[in-house]
């Protein structure tokens, strides 16, 4: 080989290894924003993952919050002459009734009253049918009748002894024992 060839040969070498360095180098860059990318994806993700767990723990406790007030609501109202209860109390008793189908040796008597107009027996009927219509939502609800006795006071137990609407209100009831 010539001096000149030679020097083509040398610089044709050099070219091709600094070519082939700088190829290794952008493909390290790129392996690093690769990897740098797939890092921020996952902590991406994981910080998505942190924030719905989050938010699921949140929900949870609301939920207990919601289902432990409405445990702790026993006493349900009912209008004049009716022994059918109110339709806002759907939820909470729905709620007794998932409570107790969760609980199964757990036992609560329902405690029919009416207020003081009419007659003593039919008093004790209408108490009696307002105890049994919540007793048959709790069973729908997921309640055994095992775990449910109803009894009736009509008007013998009332709430508040006055005669004013406000009173009879508050005696037209069902309490849960």
């Amino acid at each position: 080989m010539g001096t000149h060839s030679m020097k083509f040969f040398k610089t044709t070498i050099l070219a091709l290894s600094i070519i082939g360095l700088a190829a290794c180098s952008s493909t390290g860059d790129e392996e690093a924003m690769a990897s740098s990318a797939a890092t921020n994806s996952s902590a991406d993700t994981s910080a998505a993952q942190r924030a719905e767990a989050e938010r699921l723990a949140r929900e949870r406790e609301a939920q207990a919050r919601m289902e432990a007030a409405a445990l702790a609501t026993t006493v349900f109202y009912f209008d004049f002459d009716v022994s059918e209860f109110m339709a806002s109390d759907r939820d909470v008793l729905a709620i007794h009734g998932r409570n107790l189908a969760a609980n199964s040796s757990r036992r609560i008597r329902l405690e029919g009253h009416a207020d003081e107009r009419g007659t003593r027996e039919y008093n004790l009927a209408l108490g009696e049918r307002r105890a049994n219509s919540i007793r048959d939502y709790l069973v729908v609800n997921g309640a055994s009748l095992s775990q449910i006795e109803t009894v009736s006071y009509g008007e013998e137990r009332p709430a508040d002894t006055g005669q004013t609407e406000a009173s009879y209100r508050l005696n037209r009831r069902v309490e849960i024992k």
